[in-house]
């Protein structure tokens, strides 16, 4: 029987830990605070950031939350930043991606300050990953290390295949699998778009984490008998549903079920662990500002 990887509740681990080190923090006159930037009207960035926020309510974060028109010039977004930067009561900074095309990018996450980059994007944070020295583990790479490790698969030796190579997930997931350390010290292969007999890679896989972006991508034809699989992937689809569309993964779920040992769905898998990822950088974030000791779940 394959097992079925339940996002949800590790997730719901996490966060009562989470809230925990909240409380600890409290006794010790800190309050854990989230700023959420947004600079866009897309709908989905707009649904993200209300639950981030509703996250952040639920163990006891403050939140705070700045919207700036996606018209306005790139230097309101990067002032908005600076003055987040200065704030004692902000412990850590997110800014909803994508930003309008008139910002660049790579500005933004530079402008974050490392010590309050809870995404763990900027490169000072990128840079101390690689040299197996994280301040902050991005959150969606970091949810798999937990699920993997809640679930009692073993990664130390395994074979495995990340499918995607995104600075949000692919590349640190590679990072964190080959780290030497808890959760690592696996044989790892990054796939790409421009990768020759994908099939075959991945089908000599122990666990596969599959972070392409396209629906359906990898399916249970690809897979070894056994196999971990886990989906990184949320896309939109056409459905006869009453909103018109079906979230999947990048992993066609069916028949991959059929041959991985353990998979994780979509939704309620990976998706939940990097909502509970960020609390978790947040409330990590205060205790380094404030040298207060958490113990992280």
């Amino acid at each position: 029987m394959t097992e079925v990887i339940d996002g949800e509740a590790v997730a719901a681990a996490i966060r009562s830990g989470v809230s925990d080190c909240v409380e600890t923090l409290t006794a010790s006159g800190v309050r854990p605070g989230l700023a959420t930037v947004l600079m866009s009207d897309d709908p989905a960035s707009e649904t993200y950031v209300s639950m981030k926020q509703r996250d952040c309510e639920e163990v006891g974060i403050e939140g705070f939350h700045v919207e700036i028109d996606p018209d306005a010039p790139a230097s309101e977004l990067y002032d908005t930043i600076d003055d987040l930067n200065d704030r004692e009561d902000v412990s850590g900074i997110l800014v909803q991606l994508p930003v309008p095309d008139h910002v660049d990018k790579r500005t933004v996450l530079r402008r974050v300050a490392p010590e309050k980059d809870v995404d763990g994007f900027h490169p000072e944070n990128v840079g101390r990953l690689v040299a197996g020295d994280a301040r902050f583990k991005p959150c969606t790479p970091h949810g798999v290390q937990k699920l993997l490790d809640a679930y009692d698969i073993e990664t130390e030796g395994a074979d495995a295949v990340v499918v995607g190579r995104s600075d949000i997930v692919g590349k640190p997931m590679a990072n964190l699998l080959i780290q030497k350390a808890p959760g690592g010290n696996a044989t790892t292969t990054v796939c790409h778009s421009r990768t020759r007999n994908l099939e075959e890679k991945v089908g000599s896989a122990d666990i596969v984490v599959a972070a392409a972006g396209i629906p359906g991508f990898v399916d249970g034809s690809m897979l070894k008998e056994g196999a971990t699989v886990i989906d990184v992937g949320i896309n939109k689809v056409d459905a006869d549903t009453e909103k018109g569309y079906e979230l999947v993964g990048d992993v066609d779920y069916d028949s991959a079920s059929e041959v991985a040992g353990a998979i994780t769905p979509v939704p309620g898998g990976v998706g939940p662990m990097t909502r509970a990822m960020l609390l978790y950088n947040t409330v990590k974030a205060a205790g380094l500002q404030h040298d207060v000791d958490v113990d992280l779940p």
